[in-house]
């Protein structure tokens, strides 16, 4: 007789109980249960093997302020905050998602720890972010390791400065104030950051109250940026708005011997100037016409290049170009100041350098859709500066990651999280071994396995790697 085998012996991967029955497409669908270690983000592996290697791991356990536990059961700081930073990789949008994850048996595989921390736990990890001073004395040196990996660049990198609203209408957590948001005055939170135009880098956030104003603590903040530079890195210029044209900014940038572009603030006698009778000269860019003058304003020790540029409006051009500084039909105006020379840098030059800053703003869009930066919203202001701050470094990772491959098209989130990060795997520990098996199909294989090569390669090579799996046969 057929012997029956004891339970313990089955494979796990075999047992099922309570199925269902589903009708689909005039066919019918068993719906069970499984016991595999099943994970919809193994793919997210990719990541997590090529940041182990580096000193990332050391680098922020060292820079937490937490204390370590004590508690037979605990978790140690760092792994509470790798579990975040996973979370954000796969799209969580609160703390409640992030401990969502503790459902994936994958997860602590992937990232090396013993478990993902629940939603209190989380809340007490950043509840230990409570001044000023602990964020900086944290973040400063995690800033400073991304700026770090870039390369050396000949010509310079382009620092932009911008700010952004982080609406809240709750409204009961600290720092959320009601401030001019594109809605209208609302309850919000101001962040104001840096990036590095050419590798599209954070360079460095702080969170202001809803209230402040753009230039708000700006020059604090660009000191602490410029003190924190790699050495190796040299700034070419800073580009900024209208809410950044400040005194003292402009004072320091000029002390620094740093070229700016600035938007210059509107005020009643630079829409005189544009009114009165100016030698417009005609540009290469049909409809554009520039003229530049020194220029001193009420509050500037000494004249400043100006540069003002108008566009003949077309119908299909209404609320396009520029700004309509005062009534002059047919015609929107910018004026930018600068420090950058004539000589080397026309009017029109001037303007084109400074229409690269827009770029910053899809940085932006990119931290609120894809790293949940307007949901990162805590009881305490110090803890949700500290949840926004790593969930930017995060995003920075991401595009270090990136830079890694050798993929020089721009690749949002959800473009890695779809190509990589949301690939199914399957935990085994046959014969002692850990293992996670991927479900990539066959015919992209071939992809996967340049994917690694490139991932696990001791010595740097220049070998790029698609961005994506072509889907053939």
């Amino acid at each position: 007789m057929k012997t029956t085998q004891s339970s313990g012996t089955r494979p796990v991967h075999q047992t099922v109980a309570g199925e269902f029955e589903v009708k689909s497409g005039g066919k019918s669908i068993t719906i069970g249960f499984t016991d595999q270690r099943l994970s919809p983000h193994a793919g997210s592996a990719t990541f997590w093997s090529w940041l182990r290697p580096l000193d990332w791991d050391q680098l922020l356990a060292a820079a937490l302020p937490q204390p370590l536990p004590t508690s037979n059961n605990h978790l140690l700081p760092l792994e509470t905050a790798l579990a975040f930073m996973h979370g954000l990789l796969c799209d969580a949008r609160k703390l409640t998602h992030v401990a969502y994850l503790r459902r994936d048996s994958v997860v602590p595989e992937l990232i090396g720890v013993r478990r993902v921390a629940s939603q209190s736990a989380l809340s007490r990890f950043f509840q230990g972010f409570d001044s000023a001073g602990t964020n900086l004395r944290c973040f400063r040196p995690l800033w400073h390791w991304g700026l770090h990996r870039l390369p050396s660049a000949k010509a310079g990198y382009t620092l932009d400065l911008d700010s952004t609203r982080l609406l809240h209408e709750d409204g009961h957590q600290e720092g959320v104030a009601v401030g001019y948001t594109r809605q209208g005055l609302k309850p919000c939170l101001h962040p104001l950051l840096a990036v590095i135009a050419e590798v599209r880098l954070v360079a460095q956030l702080w969170l202001r109250p809803g209230n402040a104003s753009c230039g708000g603590n700006g020059t604090a903040f660009f000191l602490d940026l410029w003190d924190n530079l790699p050495s190796h890195l040299r700034l070419r210029g800073v580009r900024a708005d209208a809410g950044f044209c400040l005194p003292e900014l402009l004072a320091l940038w000029e002390q620094l011997k740093l070229p700016y572009v600035v938007v210059a603030q509107l005020s009643q006698p630079i829409q005189k100037l544009i009114k009165g009778d100016l030698p417009w000269t005609r540009t290469e860019v049909p409809g554009t016409e520039v003229t530049e003058l020194a220029y001193q304003s009420l509050n500037w020790p000494q004249p400043r290049r100006l540069v003002l540029i108008r566009h003949q409006l077309r119908d299909a051009d209404e609320g396009r170009v520029g700004k309509r500084l005062l009534d002059v039909p047919g015609y929107r105006f910018q004026a930018l100041v600068t420090s950058l020379p004539t000589a080397t840098h026309p009017p029109l030059a001037v303007w084109r350098y400074y229409n690269g800053r827009a770029d910053c703003e899809n940085v932006i869009k990119e931290l609120q859709s894809g790293f949940a930066l307007p949901t990162l919203c805590l009881e305490k202001f110090w803890a949700t500066e500290a949840a926004l701050s790593l969930a930017t470094l995060t995003y920075n990772l991401t595009v270090l990651f990136q830079r890694h491959l050798g993929w020089q098209q721009k690749v949002t989130i959800h473009s890695r999280r779809f190509w990589l990060f949301v690939t199914a795997g399957v935990l085994s520990y046959a014969q002692g071994k850990t293992t996670i098996k991927l479900a990539v199909p066959e015919r992209e294989r071939a992809w996967w396995r340049r994917l690694w090569g490139k991932i696990l390669s001791p010595f740097p090579n220049g070998n790029a790697v698609e961005n994506r799996p072509a889907f053939t046969g």
